[in-house]
């Protein structure tokens, strides 16, 4: 898209390139719309495919005079079958963000340690940071996921689901009756006691 904008502005009088922008733009929007309202996910993308081979079609067809009109016809063509591969997964980004959100961190990383690092700690390194990423972009703990000693994402996510699905035990102030409990009211008897639900938040501090 940038390079695009960039050769808009190099060339505004280019029908041509603009003939190959404007479609191509409007494709991309009606997708972006999708994924905002349903996320990437496979079931809401695919409705978009047949489009996406429409619009690469009429770009073969289409015989370009323009230099610039060409180099982007040709470079569309030869990442056909990459361009749009997001459309055919689940949590696929349209967009490349996450991939230069890690080049810079490795940008960083060599910036910090210069020409000292090796191949085998830069090995390393992009191996933790592999993981990171992953860890991040699922909204996993990094550092609970290195602690459990998991070797298995998926297998420590489905864990933590798990965990997450236990019932917790809650612990009220002696003489607090929890709201779930609506058969018991103000007074009640339980157990041979008689229970109190305090009526404001001081008197359940006292």
């Amino acid at each position: 898209m940038r390079d695009m904008n960039r050769a808009i502005l190099d060339n505004p009088f280019d029908q041509e390139l603009q003939s190959i922008t404007v479609p191509f733009g409007a494709l991309l929007r009606s997708i972006v719309v999708t994924v905002d309202a349903h996320g990437l996910k496979h079931r809401y993308l695919k409705r978009h495919a047949r489009d996406v081979v429409a619009f690469f079609d009429a770009l073969v067809e289409r015989d370009y005079e323009s230099d610039a009109s060409k180099a982007l016809q040709e470079r569309l063509l030869r990442n056909r079958e990459r361009l749009f591969t997001f459309l055919q997964h689940d949590g696929v980004s349209w967009n490349n963000n996450l991939a230069e959100n890690a080049i810079k961190r490795i940008s960083d990383y060599r910036e910090d340690v210069g020409r000292s690092v090796s191949e085998a700690g830069l090995t390393e390194h992009l191996v933790l940071l592999s993981i990171y990423q992953t860890c991040r972009v699922r909204d996993i703990s990094f550092l609970k996921f290195l602690l459990s000693r998991e070797r298995d994402i998926d297998a420590f996510a489905a864990g933590k689901r798990r965990r997450q699905r236990a019932p917790r035990i809650e612990l009220y102030p002696k003489g607090y009756l929890p709201p779930s409990i609506g058969s018991l009211r103000r007074g009640a008897s339980y157990a041979g006691e008689r229970l109190c639900v305090p009526k404001t938040l001081s008197e359940l501090m006292t």
